[in-house]
């Protein structure tokens, strides 16, 4: 079956194009015109990637995404912020709240669709990608997806779990902000370097208890590594 796209947006010029668009392209769409309809159409039929505007009317789009990524349903379904505020501050805030990519109005539509395609296929699972990763006490299971530490179960986002993943597989090694960028979003894709600041954030919260050791080693100018004596630069 082709992904389903839900489109939240309330410029009703803007969701026909979206839609014609997506539909030229095979995909099935769903639509949502504020933020309470966009949470109720989501319960009612989970949708594969979410097209999410940030000026709503009834809940912001920044509170729809919190609120999308606390339910178990929707916690992992890719998001793009779409809005008009393009302010670096608002992006890192955007990516802060749960969404996984962001694009600026007014926007490309050739861009938008290699995003979304891009976007989709980091969130399936990789068929060829099966195995357990394993470091310090840490576990990677790739076939369940799913990522334990010290018999905790860790949650992850899909760009968090494929960072962790390309770092599992290389320990020690120090990457930077561009290399991770082509390894984890791939060539295809263009995504600001500030975006990884921010994933890694997002992953160092969520592997990092209260009494446990941040594994994840910034190194000043030059990336981030996977380094079980890690040390925060």
């Amino acid at each position: 079956m082709k992904p389903l796209v839900m489109i939240v947006e309330d410029e009703i010029a803007l969701v026909t194009m979206l839609r014609y668009n997506l539909e030229k392209e095979g995909y099935r769409v769903v639509e949502a015109t504020d933020g309470e309809e966009a949470l109720t159409v989501a319960a009612e039929n989970t949708p594969n990637l979410i097209l999410l505007d940030w000026m709503l009317p009834m809940m912001s789009g920044i509170e729809v995404c919190r609120q999308l990524r606390r339910k178990p349903a929707t916690r992992d379904v890719p998001i793009i912020m779409v809005t008009a505020r393009g302010e670096e501050s608002d992006k890192v805030r955007g990516l802060n709240t749960g969404a996984d990519d962001y694009i600026t109005k007014p926007f490309s539509m050739p861009e938008l669709m290699a995003r979304i395609g891009a976007l989709l296929r980091r969130s399936q699972p990789v068929a060829q990608s099966k195995g357990v990763l394993t470091y310090e006490d840490i576990t990677m299971d790739l076939s369940a997806h799913r990522v334990t530490r010290a018999g905790r179960y860790v949650h992850l986002g899909p760009t968090e779990f494929r960072l962790l993943q390309f770092l599992m597989e290389h320990p020690g090694c120090v990457f930077s902000r561009e290399e991770l960028l082509n390894a984890v979003w791939g060539p295809d894709i263009y995504v600001e370097p500030r975006t990884v600041d921010v994933h890694i954030r997002r992953l160092r919260k969520a592997l990092n208890g209260e009494t446990e050791q941040d594994v994840i080693r910034t190194v000043r100018a030059a990336g981030y590594a996977l380094d079980a004596n890690a040390v925060i630069a």
